[in-house]
């Protein structure tokens, strides 16, 4: 008998990674858009106005529940960090050594400037 070892396992031993639901696969979940909107709580009928007119500025879609119970708690930090969210910041490149020189005298930056 020899003494190699062969495996007689089942083909489908690991199961596809979505199988379980284990990673998520539909990542792009826009916070704000028509499919996914904003759920955000206000405690009276002009803050609701208030909001609304935000929403509509941001260009965003959001569904805006009144709350009017006593010590009832406004929640719209969705709406805050979605406007409060930065710009991209972008860097003019540097120019190489031997990229015209950006003062306009001919030479190689290298030769003028650098």
């Amino acid at each position: 008998m020899s003494d190699k070892f062969f495996f007689k396992g089942r083909q489908d031993a690991r199961q596809h990674h979505t199988a379980y639901g284990g990673f998520q696969t539909n990542a792009s979940q826009k916070s704000g858009s028509k499919k996914f909107p904003l759920t955000l709580v206000v405690t009276s009928e002009a803050r609701k106005l208030e909001i609304k007119a935000q929403v509509a500025r941001a260009g965003l879609h959001a569904n805006i529940k009144m709350d009017t119970r006593e010590g009832a708690v406004e929640s719209i930090a969705e709406l805050t960090a979605l406007q409060n969210k930065g710009l991209t910041v972008t860097t003019a490149k540097a120019p190489s050594r031997n990229d015209p020189c950006r003062c306009g005298s001919g030479l190689k930056f290298k030769k003028c400037c650098g």
